[in-house]
C-alpha cells in the first residue's frame, strides 16, 4: 500500500515537472497565445490526477476562466504570462532569475506578530544563514520548526530559490503550507522581504 502511494506520488511529480517544462517552453518567446493556452488546458484535463495539486490547480482555474468566452485577450495573455513565470520560478518582485516564486504568498499581506509564534523558514535567504534567521526570530520571542505543521503560524519563503523549486525540500514545504491552509489551518505564507521588514 505504501509502495503504491509512493509510485503514485512519483508519477504525479513527473507530471508536474512535465507541465513546468511545457510552461517554460510556452514563455520562452515572451508571448502566450490562445493556442498555447488551449493546449495547456487540454493537457491538464488529460492528466486529471494532478489538476487539484498545487500549483497546477491555480493554473487550471485561471485557464478555464480566461478561455470560457473562447478568446484570450491581451490582458489575459499578460496575466497568464505572469502566472507561468511564477509557476516556473522565473519571476519575483526583483525580476531576476533564480529568485523564489511569489505565487502562494498571502494577499493581502498579513501583519507578522513574533511573540510566542511559530515560524518555518524555507528556501535560501538574502538575510543570512538559517542560524542568522532563527536567531532573529528568537530575539523577537518566536520559535522555528523545520517543516510546516498544524501549529505553524508563518511559513517564510526565502528570496533565493531554484527555478526547479517544486521538486526540492523548499518546494515541498511550500506545497505542505498550501495544503495546511486549504485544510483550514491559520498558517500564513509570507515572503522574506515582508518578514525582514517586520523585524524592524
Amino acid at each position: 500500500m505504501k509502495k503504491t502511494k509512493r509510485n503514485t506520488s512519483r508519477v504525479q511529480d513527473r507530471l508536474v515537472d512535465e507541465l513546468i517544462g511545457i510552461s517554460r517552453g510556452v514563455i520562452a518567446d515572451g508571448v502566450v497565445d490562445e493556442q498555447e493556452a488551449i493546449f495547456m488546458g487540454q493537457w491538464i484535463e488529460q492528466h486529471r490526477e494532478i489538476s487539484d495539486k498545487w500549483p497546477v490547480n491555480i493554473l487550471y482555474a485561471r485557464l478555464v476562466e480566461m478561455l470560457k468566452d473562447g478568446v484570450l485577450s491581451q490582458d489575459e495573455q499578460k496575466e497568464l504570462m505572469a502566472t507561468l513565470r511564477d509557476i516556473t520560478g522565473e519571476s519575483s518582485v526583483f525580476q531576476e532569475p533564480n529568485r523564489s516564486t511569489t505565487l502562494p504568498l498571502d494577499n493581502p499581506v498579513p501583519v507578522i506578530d513574533f511573540e510566542s509564534k511559530t515560524f518555518c523558514l524555507t528556501g535560501r535567504f538574502v538575510f543570512g544563514s538559517p542560524r542568522d534567521c532563527e536567531e532573529a526570530i528568537a530575539d523577537m520571542s518566536g520559535s522555528v520548526v523545520h517543516s510546516p505543521n498544524q501549529e505553524t503560524d508563518y511559513l517564510v519563503i526565502g528570496e533565493l530559490g531554484s527555478p526547479d523549486w517544486v521538486h526540492t525540500t523548499f518546494g515541498r514545504s511550500i506545497e505542505r503550507g498550501v495544503e495546511l491552509k486549504q485544510q483550514g489551518f491559520p498558517i500564513k505564507i509570507v515572503s522574506e522581504e515582508h518578514w525582514v521588514n517586520s523585524l524592524r
